[in-house]
């Protein structure tokens, strides 16, 4: 009975010890963890901050120049503005042609289209554009006048070699 009682207290420590030990390593894996991914989280909000550092939502002096009340003029909402002026942009990729603000003549028998449009500030948009086989991109100015018509010029466009 005596060796019965004593095998039974050893088993008693030693599961409590390991439990224990179990618990602990458990929490410090558990913190390791969410200090990488808090520092992932940061790091990856710092990259998109930079990499927004270059666009009209987060320009607030391109902002301004939207903002004519001070002269009797009106007010142009960027937030607005933004997906007219892309989609007036895109809109020119039906032309049987192409897009002619890609800079770009037809080559071949298909046309070049503008894929993807960033707004730098209130005057430069930087786009995507290709064939299906032929990839460029091209550096547009665009101007909104006063009764809210949108053009477009090409200001400097580059196409990329195969």
């Amino acid at each position: 009975m005596l060796y019965l009682f004593i095998l039974a207290i050893l088993m008693n420590v030693f599961t409590y010890m390991f439990y224990s030990r179990e618990v602990q390593f458990g929490e410090e894996r558990y913190e390791k963890t969410t200090k990488k991914l808090r520092d992932s989280i940061n790091l990856v909000s710092a990259k998109l901050a930079d990499a927004d550092y270059f666009s009209l939502e987060h320009n607030e002096n391109a902002q301004n120049y939207f903002d004519n009340s001070a002269s009797g003029g009106k007010v142009i909402l960027f937030e607005k503005l933004i997906p007219v002026v892309t989609e007036k942009l895109l809109d020119f990729n039906a032309n049987p042609k192409g897009n002619p603000y890609t800079g770009q003549d037809q080559i071949g028998p298909n046309k070049f289209i503008i894929n993807k449009v960033k707004i730098l500030n209130h005057r430069w948009i930087i786009a995507d554009y290709s064939n299906g086989e032929l990839w460029g991109e091209v550096l547009l100015k665009y101007f909104v006048d006063n009764n809210d018509n949108i053009t477009f010029e090409v200001n400097q466009t580059w196409l990329y070699q195969k």
